[in-house]
């Protein structure tokens, strides 16, 4: 099998969220609110923009904006390097706002796990609707 996008697996979490797409877009993208509900970060939504993840469990993600559609759509890197390979993550992650009557819906996608690299994919499974919960609560808790 050589075609790349059949060797990959992706991570897709979606939500209802009670907010506008506004509200929703300011805490995908304000590097203090990111902290709140992500990690810390030195984050900047302008396309090309480098930035660091860092994890509570040490780990850094190395990080490019790939692109900013402000209140629509925002995709970048989401790498770890690894002497593993099996940790060795090169993936991106992508948002997506949708407005609905009741606020917006919410698609987190992480594409680009290899069949090698189940315990990544794993952890992504889980902890992205951890991640979402905490954003919610920061949306519910915030102007």
């Amino acid at each position: 099998m050589n075609d790349s996008a059949q060797e990959t697996r992706t991570v897709v979490v979606e939500r209802e969220i009670s907010h506008p797409p506004e509200k929703l877009w300011r805490a995908l993208t304000q590097p203090h609110l990111i902290e709140e509900w992500l990690m810390k970060n030195d984050f900047n939504p302008v396309v090309g923009h480098r930035f660091n993840i860092s994890a509570d469990w040490g780990g850094v993600l190395d990080c490019e904006v790939l692109a900013v559609e402000p209140h629509k759509t925002l995709s970048y890197t989401w790498n770890l390097a690894h002497q593993d390979p099996a940790f060795d993550l090169r993936s991106v992650v992508t948002f997506t706002l949708t407005p609905t009557s009741t606020g917006t819906h919410l698609r987190m996608e992480q594409a680009g796990f290899r069949p090698d690299q189940r315990r990544a994919y794993g952890g992504a499974k889980v902890g992205w609707p951890q991640f979402l919960e905490k954003l919610e609560e920061l949306l519910a808790r915030t102007d």
